[in-house]
């Protein structure tokens, strides 16, 4: 990975239509575009729901320019409205992707990724180049899992809409787009919905990364199975209203306390282990932060049992704080439009 270009100490974000942003999560797609001084973001749901194909529905969903595909005689509805229709049906929603790479067992997963980039993205006008940097995760901590069919395919997705892709790994991507004021050395750790993804950086370089397969899926799906309720609820009752503080209104609440901190605990454990195994590290000559980032890091009291946890092991760094992200679930998709700008300027 090329370090980031720096003009004085910030890195040089030029206003570009060209260069996007890309987080290709588990759970969520979410794209980033800078216009002018801003950065603009726009998401979709990482999901679908299969329903019955008739002439009629079809036609109503088109009039109400509800996203869907007809594919193997049923209509999927894909992105944000899957979740409206899995509730009125009483279905858990389905995923192009598991554990952060696209699921090979789920037949629709390359049609329904494609359609929802193509709604995302656009296609390209064929006479201005554009370039999208896009999220991938990091093999899981102690394994060779190939990831070369994910990348390759979502390369190939976005090169068929008219886009040359380029990947960074997620938790690089926080890193670049949370630790400007530290030179982007520190911790970034996204906890999405099929991985917690981690990377240790060192003045924009990454030197350890390592992904951890309990996120907020593992979380949702253990829940479900002890409380009855389905995964979906179980996700929707954890980002509308959940608080990680020990007191729980409810026996759901209670479930999802305990999955939590189950998750939390080998994050925190993996952590450790990941650095004592890497041997040669960097000497920071000051304490370093740790970021916390996704859509599982964003209940109030998150950041207090992740640090309470962290402060009970030796942990081989200075911590200088951890925090999470002002916005949890675009910091990936900042951090690789970061990148993009960057690349396009050095080409410059």
């Amino acid at each position: 990975m090329t370090p980031l270009l720096q003009r004085g100490n910030n890195m040089a974000l030029v206003a570009s239509a060209q260069a996007l942003g890309l987080d290709i999560g588990t759970s969520r797609l979410v794209i980033a575009r800078k216009a002018g001084d801003e950065i603009q973001y726009d998401s979709q749901l990482n999901a679908f729901v299969a329903i019955p194909h008739t002439k009629m529905t079809e036609n109503v969903l088109r009039s109400e320019h509800i996203p869907h595909t007809i594919l193997n005689g049923e209509i999927i509805v894909q992105g944000n409205e899957s979740e409206k229709f899995a509730g009125l049906l009483n279905v858990e929603i389905r995923r192009p992707m598991t554990r952060g790479i696209l699921d090979p067992s789920e037949h629709s997963s390359l049609q329904v990724i494609r359609e929802l980039l193509a709604n995302l993205l656009g296609f390209r006008d064929p006479f201005r180049e554009r370039k999208v940097t896009f999220s991938v995760p990091a093999p899981p901590l102690g394994a060779e899992e190939s990831l070369t069919f994910h990348e390759k395919t979502i390369k190939q997705i976005l090169n068929d809409l008219g886009y040359e892709g380029k990947a960074i790994n997620e938790g690089l991507a926080v890193i670049y787009g949370e630790l400007e004021d530290t030179n982007y050395t520190g911790i970034g750790i996204s906890c999405g919905g099929g991985l917690c993804n981690v990377c240790l950086s060192y003045l924009s370089v990454p030197v350890l990364s390592f992904s951890v397969p309990k996120a907020g899926d593992f979380i949702d799906l253990n829940a479900s199975k002890i409380s009855g309720e389905k995964a979906n609820f179980i996700r929707l009752a954890k980002e509308e209203n959940f608080h990680l503080n020990g007191y729980f209104k409810d026996r759901v609440h209670q479930v999802i306390g305990v999955y939590y901190d189950d998750m939390i605990q080998t994050l925190v454990k993996s952590l450790k282990e990941a650095f004592e195994r890497a041997g040669s590290l960097p000497r920071f000559n000051r304490p370093i932060p740790i970021i916390l980032s996704g859509g599982t890091a964003m209940p109030h009291g998150f950041r207090e049992r992740f640090e309470q946890m962290l402060g009970e092991r030796d942990f081989p760094f200075r911590v200088s704080e951890v925090r999470v992200a002002q916005n949890p679930l675009h910091s990936t998709a900042k951090g690789a439009l970061a990148c993009a700008l960057s690349d396009e300027e050095e080409v410059r």
